[in-house]
């Protein structure tokens, strides 16, 4: 087969500023919907994000269902349950307002009421089938409320998989929302701790795109109907990731200071849609790989600020947890890049050689951890040397994005740079 020579780009259309949510009537109307399913999670189900949405949706004449009940972190089981409500609802139009979770959510009840089929006919392989999304679905307009997933732009839809205890998802471009409305006032009452996880989701997207295996290093698809949603690491997608990379590093700290401040929370919330342009093509690799058991194990653990009634390692805390080992093993690869990423963070790196990129960029994710008081690497959170071969388990079923890695990974490798993130300081 030859070598792939194209490049695909997709995402969704963004609507940004402070109180762009009061449009979203005109923006759902304008897609020729009349009756909705409006995605939320229960913590969120009386928040003003959503009364004004549901009024805005309402001036318009357009009828709407509340769901209430996406889960944080969904599962198989959560999705379900979700898509059924779509299915009896015969809905024409979709509305998810929350995190990545609510958006993932809604991206699977519009598939799976569009085109019925069991779950795992469209999830990603080796653990579903992988078949193509047959056609259009309904529109989704995305109103995110934390700045972090960048789910608003992507036709990716992220889940665990409770019998193998690991997330896995569904990926394909007929996912993508119609409409992202990105509203930076829709995330100032996000609590310190989830500000932090967001954040880091937001930051490993961007480092991980940049640095992915570059596109033209994959074969090219049999079809073009096959062509991957992540392609690699490509000159579009870098524009996207690079800036983002800037924006998260800059702002992520004042807004843990300073809650408040709008022009901060403005550039996170602009800083995750761009990374999220920027992975929804190229991809992510080993941190969002290995941080799918790394949610998918967890024990006892509950997050800060998390109001759940089930242990939860947050995904942008499992992906950052993971984070400077992997690049310290995918530096030698393209150090380049990773030298470019660390200086993107605020590193000096005028006197570095090669070979200091993975720890100079390592080390400037370490003390941002630090700063924004994330764990103290997997020990931290309940793992240990024991849980490494069931770590490897479930991170090995995840091609999609292992086999991203500017690095080839096998097994023993993966062992390696686990037990190198169990502790960091």
């Amino acid at each position: 087969m030859a070598q792939e020579t194209i490049i695909s780009m997709k995402t969704s259309n963004i609507k940004f500023g402070l109180g762009a949510t009061r449009e979203i009537g005109y923006d759902m109307k304008a897609l020729g919907a009349k009756r909705v399913m409006l995605l939320t999670d229960p913590n969120l189900a009386a928040s003003e994000a959503v009364v004004v949405t549901l009024a805005a949706l309402r001036t318009e004449g357009i009828d709407a269902a509340l769901f209430d009940r996406v889960r944080i972190e969904p599962t198989d089981l959560s999705f379900k349950e979700a898509i059924q409500f779509a299915t009896d609802g015969r809905f024409d139009g979709f509305v998810a307002v929350g995190g990545g979770s609510t958006i993932d959510t809604a991206k699977a009840a519009d598939l799976y009421s569009t085109y019925p089929a069991d779950l795992l006919t469209y999830v990603n392989a080796p653990i579903g089938q992988a078949r193509p999304v047959p056609g259009r679905l309904q529109p989704l307009i995305a109103v995110p409320t934390t700045a972090g997933t960048g789910s608003e732009t992507t036709g990716v839809a992220i889940f665990d998989y409770l019998e193998m205890h690991a997330k896995t998802g569904i990926a394909h471009p007929a996912l993508c929302p119609a409409l992202g409305i990105v509203d930076p006032l829709n995330s100032l009452t996000l609590p310190p701790a989830i500000t932090a996880c967001c954040g880091w989701d937001v930051l490993c997207h961007a480092i991980e795109s940049f640095t992915a295996l570059p596109y033209h290093d994959r074969l090219a698809p049999a079809h073009p109907g096959l062509r991957p949603a992540y392609q690699g690491a490509n000159p579009i997608s870098d524009v996207w990731s690079t800036r983002a990379i800037e924006m998260v590093s800059r702002n992520m700290p004042i807004v843990m200071a300073e809650p408040t401040n709008l022009d901060a929370r403005g550039q996170m919330a602009l800083a995750a849609t761009m990374a999220g342009v920027g992975f929804g093509n190229a991809g992510v690799h080993l941190p969002h790989g290995m941080s799918y058991p790394v949610s998918g194990l967890v024990r006892d653990y509950r997050a800060p600020d998390y109001a759940v009634d089930h242990p939860l390692v947050p995904h942008g805390m499992a992906v950052i947890l993971n984070a400077p080992a992997a690049f310290r093993f995918t530096a030698s690869a393209c150090p380049q890049r990773h030298l470019e990423a660390a200086r993107l963070m605020g590193v000096d790196v005028t006197r570095a050689v090669p070979e200091d990129s993975g720890n100079l960029l390592a080390n400037a994710i370490i003390d941002l951890m630090r700063r924004t008081g994330m764990p103290n690497g997997l020990e931290a959170i309940g793992y240990g040397p024991e849980d490494v071969e069931h770590l490897v388990a479930g991170t090995l079923p995840q091609h999609r994005v292992t086999k991203l890695s500017p690095r080839p990974v096998e097994g023993e490798d993966l062992r390696h740079i686990f037990l190198d993130a169990m502790v960091y300081w």
